[in-house]
């Protein structure tokens, strides 16, 4: 008879202020996702991150709290490599639904791509496996589509440290324009020049009128690794940053805090995924954590937060 159990935790937001994590954590076995992504589909959250050696994974859950790996494929990936460009370092997807098919936009070797699968749990396979550019390398590319139906895809070049850049996409999702590509934000605060020059992990939303972008800057192995927030009136516009950035490092217990997406939960609040190091003393593996996030009135304006205290998912473990 298989005993399927649960390492006994308390998964509530914590409610000291502090994002403080309480002794019996040490005894969970947390979800070891970096640059984790969650899409709400069809009343189930799919959850999708850095980790494997040989593609990309995917985990279900139903409250956020509990989660499983899922993957319907003989390689136990949403992503395998022989499907796709690339034989290593696969890192930090992103998966959208639309028209009915999901498109799963990642990096591997350094190299932007993009795969399609008929389901959230794969297998998801490269049409043509190469990277969307070609001619040099690139990660951490994001997906927004924009009130009017345009596409544009947010990603981070090398020309400069690491920093983010737009560019407009064919119908097909798939292909740059690449006479629109246009820069973004390069490193331009103190608190993000610790080590090295690092803007990464670019996310879009777009609320009232106005594009608001996250981004994480320093190294990720940096304990000072942190989120900030840029904003714009015109996405090929000039992006500005919060001067009261980062609105999201070491929050609690954790250090390494960043690479963050956002997503609508099934209440219809918004959230924040991001990966925190393992400890203080281990980067690795690198763990997902949730918290809320949204717009405030400060001085007439709304602002973007997040709150500091945090969710701390954990898998479901089977014997």
């Amino acid at each position: 008879m298989r005993l399927k159990y649960l390492i006994l935790v308390s998964l509530a937001f914590l409610s000291c202020g502090n994002g403080k994590i309480d002794d019996q954590e040490t005894k969970q076995i947390l979800v070891p996702l970096a640059d984790p992504y969650i899409l709400l589909y069809d009343g189930m959250y799919y959850a999708y991150g850095t980790g494997a050696d040989k593609g990309i994974e995917v985990m279900t859950s139903s409250d956020l709290k509990t989660w499983k790996r899922t993957a319907n494929t003989p390689s136990g990936l949403a992503l395998y490599k022989d499907d796709s460009y690339g034989e290593k370092w696969f890192w930090a997807p992103e998966v959208y639904s639309v028209n009915g098919k999901f498109y799963m936009y990642y990096s591997a070797e350094e190299h932007i791509c993009v795969a399609v699968s008929d389901s959230p749990l794969g297998p998801f396979r490269q049409v043509e496996q190469k990277p969307m550019l070609e001619e040099e390398k690139a990660i951490d590319n994001s997906l927004f589509i924009d009130d009017n139906g345009k596409a544009y895809l947010f990603f981070v070049r090398f020309n400069d440290g690491n920093n983010v850049w737009v560019g407009e996409l064919e119908n097909d999702l798939m292909t740059f324009k690449k006479e629109t590509m246009h820069h973004c934000i390069s490193v331009s605060q103190p608190w993000e020049e610790v080590w090295p020059r690092v803007n990464e992990g670019p996310f879009v939303i777009k609320h009232n009128g106005i594009y608001y972008m996250t981004y994480s800057a320093n190294s990720y192995e940096s304990p000072f690794y942190g989120v900030g927030c840029a904003t714009a009136t015109n996405i090929m516009g000039e992006w500005t940053k919060y001067p009261d950035n980062p609105l999201l490092q070491k929050p609690g217990n954790l250090v390494g805090v960043g690479h963050n997406s956002l997503f609508w939960d099934k209440d219809g609040n918004l959230r924040i995924v991001f990966h925190a190091h393992h400890d203080i003393n281990a980067i690795h593996p690198r763990n997902m954590y949730i918290s809320n996030a949204g717009f405030k009135q400060v001085n007439g304006m709304d602002k973007f937060y997040i709150d500091p205290n945090y969710l701390t998912p954990v898998l479901d473990v089977v014997q």
